[in-house]
């Protein structure tokens, strides 16, 4: 029994691999929680990977935290978590995250990306920011406030959606806000008259891209919201239009 099921790890490897070859870039993504865990996951995931699988863009899902080593690595081009919460990483694993990044490769942060590893700063500064409270789902009015960028550029000037609304702290200097919230809008912003909601900068070597949009299983059917998960992976993929 052991050697078959040694022959169908190497029958998987051998498969995953050869689906990579004929991509264009390779995006692995993560959804682990040891926190709270949002039923949008699946769902997300499920989206994100034929998002990404259209655009000849190969995708591997996992919440197996092991994978995040040097040798597993090399074989993508960007990670992308995807609501993710709780602290999960190991020493040595948050090394090699931290190489593959400054080796010039990408990170996407959806939503709960920003409810993680709260104790090391060096992933609140790659995300850009750490969740800190949120009211209830509603719509809300988005500032679209640069519309040149990958993410941003199917939108108008001001976008209506409904979605669970982060408020942000110890948010990183430096970062280009692609959309804000107007807290008018909606019932219990906290930030002010400044509300930061998607942004994306480069950071140690390499890009990152976060949204705070994507709490609910719906806003996944949204196809501007695919839209703008797709430009941000794009961006820090260095793909273009």
């Amino acid at each position: 029994m052991r050697r078959i099921s040694i022959f169908c790890m190497l029958l998987s490897g051998l498969f995953l691999s050869e689906a990579f070859a004929q991509m264009d870039k390779n995006v692995l993504i993560f959804s682990k929680t040891t926190g709270f865990r949002h039923k949008s996951i699946e769902k997300g995931v499920q989206t994100v990977a034929k998002l990404l699988n259209d655009q000849r863009i190969g995708t591997f899902h996992t919440e197996d935290e092991s994978v995040f080593n040097t040798e597993n690595l090399a074989k993508y081009d960007a990670v992308l978590f995807l609501s993710t919460t709780g602290d999960i990483f190991n020493k040595q694993q948050k090394e090699d995250i931290q190489n593959f990044i400054r080796s010039g490769k990408g990170f996407v942060g959806i939503h709960a990306a920003s409810d993680t590893e709260y104790s090391w700063s060096w992933y609140g500064g790659l995300v850009g920011g750490y969740f800190s409270s949120h009211p209830a789902v509603q719509e809300a009015k988005i500032d679209v406030l640069d519309r040149d960028h990958l993410s941003t550029q199917h939108l108008q000037k001001v976008w209506f959606h409904k979605d669970e609304w982060y408020d942000f702290k110890d948010m990183k200097d430096g970062l280009h806000i692609l959309m804000a919230l107007d807290e008018t809008s909606y019932k219990g912003g906290k930030m002010g008259k400044f509300h930061p909601i998607a942004w994306f900068q480069e950071y140690d070597g390499g890009r990152s891209f976060y949204t705070g949009l994507g709490h609910t299983e719906e806003s996944f059917d949204s196809e501007l919201f695919q839209r703008h998960i797709l430009g941000g992976v794009r961006y820090v993929l260095g793909l273009k239009q």
